[in-house]
C-alpha cells in the first residue's frame, strides 16, 4: 500500500542518489523532482511525461554522457530563475562552471545565480550540480553539508567532475 507522500507524485523512484518523486503541473508537465525518505514507498510512472521524466533518469544514472531527451520541463519560478535554468541545461556533462562565470554569461551577480540554482525544483534534468565555488564545491540546494551536498558530489563525481571550464 503506497504512503500518503508516494500519492502526490506522478512517479516515486529509487536512485543512486535517494529515493525522487516526480512532480507533474496541472497540465501534465514535469515541474519538479523531489528527494524524499528513503521510507517512501516506490510507485510506477504514471502514463506520459512522468514515465518520459523515468526513463530520462534511468538513462542518465547508467550513462551521464548519453543524450537526454528533451523533455517539456515547467518549473515554476521568476523570470530570472528561467534564464539561469536554461543556462544550466547548456553546460555539458562533465564540464562545470561557476556561479562568477555564470553570472558573467547572463549579465548577473554570482550569488544572485546561486539563489536561482538553489531553488532549481528539477534537479539532475536541470543540472545545478554542475556550477561551483570559485574556491570549492559550493552548496547543493541550499546545504552546504549532509546529504544533499553529497548528492552534488555524487553527481560530479558520476560525470567524472572534470573540472575544465565550458568553452564556447
Amino acid at each position: 500500500m503506497p504512503d500518503h507522500d508516494s500519492l502526490l507524485y506522478a512517479a516515486v523512484c529509487r536512485s543512486p542518489v535517494g529515493c525522487l518523486g516526480i512532480r507533474l503541473d496541472a497540465r501534465g508537465r514535469p515541474c519538479a523532482i523531489d528527494s524524499l525518505p528513503d521510507t517512501t514507498a516506490a510507485a510506477p510512472p504514471r502514463p506520459g511525461a512522468a514515465a518520459d521524466v523515468l526513463h530520462a533518469l534511468e538513462a542518465y544514472f547508467s550513462d551521464p554522457a548519453a543524450a537526454l531527451p528533451v523533455l517539456d520541463l515547467a518549473p515554476a519560478g521568476t523570470v530570472f530563475q528561467q534564464r539561469v535554468w536554461r543556462a544550466l541545461q547548456a553546460i555539458p556533462c562533465g564540464a562545470v562552471l561557476t556561479y562568477g562565470e555564470l553570472a558573467a554569461e547572463l549579465g548577473s551577480a554570482p550569488r544572485a545565480v546561486g539563489q536561482a540554482c538553489r531553488r532549481n525544483p528539477v534537479p539532475v534534468l536541470v543540472p545545478c550540480h554542475r556550477v561551483v565555488a570559485r574556491s570549492g564545491i559550493g552548496g547543493y540546494a541550499g546545504a552546504t553539508a549532509g546529504p544533499r551536498l553529497a548528492m552534488k558530489q555524487w553527481l560530479l563525481a558520476h560525470e567524472g567532475r572534470q573540472a575544465e571550464r565550458r568553452s564556447g
